[in-house]
């Protein structure tokens, strides 16, 4: 009988993966914040926490199982919550800022980490974007939260006592906090942080209460002082206490400022004043639909919905929105590079080796006003600090390689966002070509070599120097597009030409691989290219040897021909998952997820391959990228907590499922060009901020019906493996006609093929 009731439930359950979703009108309730949440150091599913946000907020929070100062603050596999934390951190590796965190606690105080936690079930726990929940069983209390940009309404169900209590934890590295009982309120400020801030950094606070205390307390280093109301020292916090009836609810709106005390205020008075705790998640609920339904997916699983707007959700928290709006209504920001307060947009939380790839490119599809309000904060980023970002939470921090701020500008500008000031931005990108920054991942490490030989060389002491010419010599690309744009002058705009061609010094025509290359000319010996690191970044010469998105053509051609390309990018998967990880002295966790995906070479999880599938457009058999796209989006997503098969990284793995789940992709950030994937719903209807829409039909699409038979653009037969920016921007049908067997003539022509810096150049 047992067996029987087993088999009947999993057949409910598979039913439920695969029925077709037909309408989505409310898709937010289709995300899962926990996706990717089931993750540690050494493996990651996503690094994921779950953000209780507004889209791009300043202040995010997050139920918190790790210890303070852990970087993976909340994974699903924990038993216990310490504390709910106002978060801005972007990865559990960059860690995090500005944090401060409040506990319910019943009986006796308890403010200690350790002491307060509670034992929780994800059985008893709400996770939605816009509103968070879960019954705390030592304490038998309640949490909910719910957030503005800036703020958040936070509601505490207690049961019957004389001993309920709130703690205010602000954390170490230097705090202070202030009990304001007459008031029923708290204020304080957190200077905690992992970094890349000025002397000045604070992050003020304050919460205001529905309930008068009858117990106030505060805490400095581990020690209580009951009575006392105010403290200031390394770790300070308060507690402060009331009785309740069974089912009391007790109301915290709480606010931050990076700017001041009074600011904190004011945001709070601004986003939440007198609304209560409904119709703040009201808001913020709507404020998730007005974003999400941007895209509406028809025609596919459950399990395909809620991936797709999971994936959404992550691909619009970052960067963070960094400034405030003063007294007048002016937008306003603390700048993290140099402690002042000045007008203008700033955001930050962003690693752009990470981003440049897809997520920037989607929002100058989806969202370019908000793009040209981030632009106008790297201007200002620069005009505070002297230098782009690159890897930035909330200041400079010396992460990953590459100049990539010359991606994210020149496609914004290329596409149309304005707003900003492009020719500043522009002259930041000729410092960046010219100079190394105070930090490796800002301006150009190796960047006289680079400029001297065209190539950074393997012997000099600079790491990852191939990755770094390869990405050099496609920023430099980018530039080139820029400056022809701008009508800079025609040597510079030569010189930016041909040092996008400098992959071709680092390819090594014997093992048809992009190889170190020594000072002298010579080839570094000897080369293992499944040795991770070394000359690459977080990957191997089989993962970067790709990393020409602005030439394929010529990669093409320096590999001997379409072919031999082709069959290059089959050998990826065809290899074993075998892996060199001496220069890391041990295994890294994105070897590890390369290893057990059973993908072969292919390492989705990390950045660098993650456009390769696409590159089978360009060698004739477009049809191979149709096969594995498909297979990559089933077999390495889900919208659970072990949803990715790597770092999520501020929306970048995210974006790529976005863009391949619509049918395209932007290999190459900088030209007008989105490469031809297949789709994976039966219908998406993409609304654009000009109020026009892109509608992409695939009616006969399944499981096997994942090839491209034929293909119209409105209404026109087209073969192109391309689709042009400003086409779509125009608004446009695209119609697939999808089979179980691939069409190996359609897409095959030289005409069909994207765009190469070769063809170009010609």
């Amino acid at each position: 009988m047992k067996r029987v009731i087993l088999s009947a439930l999993m057949l409910a359950s598979c039913w439920v993966k695969a029925q077709t979703v037909n309408s989505v009108t409310d898709p937010v309730e289709w995300v899962n914040p926990l996706m990717g949440t089931d993750s540690k150091i050494d493996l990651s599913t996503g690094n994921t926490y779950p953000a209780i946000a507004t889209p791009w907020g300043m202040n995010f929070w997050m139920p918190q199982t790790g210890k303070m100062g852990d970087g993976w603050a909340y994974t699903y596999d924990a038993d216990k919550l310490r504390g709910f934390k106002q978060t801005h951190q972007p990865s559990p590796w960059i860690n995090d800022y500005g944090q401060f965190a409040i506990m319910p606690v019943t009986g006796k105080v308890k403010f200690k980490e350790d002491e307060r936690a509670s034992w929780f079930s994800h059985k008893s726990e709400v996770s939605k974007p816009y509103y968070y929940s879960v019954y705390l069983a030592d304490h038998n209390v309640t949490t909910e939260i719910t957030p503005t940009e800036r703020a958040a309404a936070i509601r505490f169900t207690y049961p019957k006592t004389d001993s309920a209590f709130v703690v205010i934890d602000a954390l170490d590295r230097g705090s202070y906090i202030k009990v304001l009982q007459a008031e029923r309120k708290i204020v304080g400020y957190t200077t905690k942080n992992s970094g890349g801030v000025p002397s000045n950094f604070k992050n003020y606070f304050v919460l205001t209460f529905d309930k008068p205390f009858t117990y106030v307390a505060t805490f400095k280093n581990g020690e209580l002082k009951a009575g006392e109301a105010e403290a200031k020292d390394k770790h300070v916090g308060a507690v402060i206490g009331f009785a309740t009836v069974k089912g009391e609810k007790v109301n915290v709106k709480v606010a931050s400022s990076f700017i001041s005390p009074e600011q904190a205020e004011l945001n709070l008075q601004k986003e939440i004043g007198g609304s209560d705790f409904e119709a703040v998640k009201g808001k913020a609920k709507a404020a998730w639909n007005k974003e999400l339904s941007r895209i509406k997916v028809e025609g596919g699983t459950s399990d395909q919905t809620r991936t797709f707007y999971s994936c959404l959700y992550r691909a619009m928290l970052f960067p963070r929105k960094f400034y405030e709006y003063d007294a007048k209504g002016a937008v306003v920001h603390y700048s993290p590079y140099n402690g002042q307060v000045l007008p203008g947009y700033m955001f930050t939380d962003n690693g752009f080796w990470d981003t440049f790839r897809a997520v920037f490119p989607f929002f100058n599809l989806m969202y370019p006003t908000m793009n040209a309000h981030i632009m106008e904060g790297m201007v200002n980023a620069y005009k505070e600090s002297g230098w782009l970002p690159e890897w930035a939470s909330p200041g400079h921090r010396d992460c990953m390689i590459g100049s990539n701020s010359a991606s994210l500008i020149a496609d914004a500008y290329l596409k149309g966002v304005t707003g900003f000031d492009v020719n500043t931005a522009y002259e930041a990108l000729l410092k960046n070509a010219d100079n190394a920054g105070p930090l490796t991942s800002v301006g150009r490490a190796g960047v006289k070599y680079y400029n001297e030989l065209g190539y950074v060389p393997y012997d000099v002491d600079v790491n990852e120097n191939t990755a770094r010419t390869l990405e050099y010599s496609y920023d430099d690309f980018t530039i080139y597009k820029l400056a022809k744009a701008l009508k800079r002058p025609a040597a510079e705009v030569e010189r930016f030409a041909k040092q996008a061609r400098n992959y071709r010094n680092v390819f090594d025509p014997e093992t048809k691989l992009m190889r170190g290359k020594n000072k002298d000319g010579k080839f570094q010996a000897p080369f293992n290219p499944f040795k991770w690191g070394d000359a690459f970044t977080e990957g191997n010469s089989w993962h970067y040897t790709w990393s020409v998105f602005h030439d394929v053509q010529g990669l093409i051609d320096l590999m001997g021909g379409k072919k031999v390309f082709a069959d290059m990018l089959d050998s990826v998967f065809a290899m074993p998952p075998v892996f060199d990880d001496s220069y890391y002295g041990g295994t890294i966790h994105e070897i590890r997820e390369m290893q057990i995906m059973n993908m072969g070479q292919y390492a989705h999880g990390n950045q660098p391959i993650q456009h390769m599938i696409y590159l089978y457009n360009y060698a004739g058999q477009p049809w191979k990228a149709q096969y594995w796209l498909r297979e990559v989006m089933d077999r390495l997503y889900s919208a659970t907590p072990e949803g990715y098969c790597g770092d999520e990284d501020n929306g970048q793995t995210s974006a790529w499922y976005v863009f391949t789940a619509m049918g395209f992709y932007p290999v190459c950030p900088g030209t007008q060009q989105y490469v031809v994937g297949a789709p994976l719903f039966k219908k998406t209807t993409v609304s654009l901020e000009n109020g026009k829409q892109l509608i992409i039909n695939a009616p006969k699409n399944s499981d096997t019906n994942r090839y491209i038979k034929g293909m119209t653009f409105n209404g026109k037969p087209y073969t192109n493996n391309w689709l042009d920016h400003n086409a779509i921007m125009k608004g446009a049908t695209i119609n697939f006609d999808m089979d179980a067997v691939p069409n190996k003539t359609r897409g095959t022509a030289d005409k069909d093929v994207p765009y190469s810096l070769s063809q170009e150049l010609k």
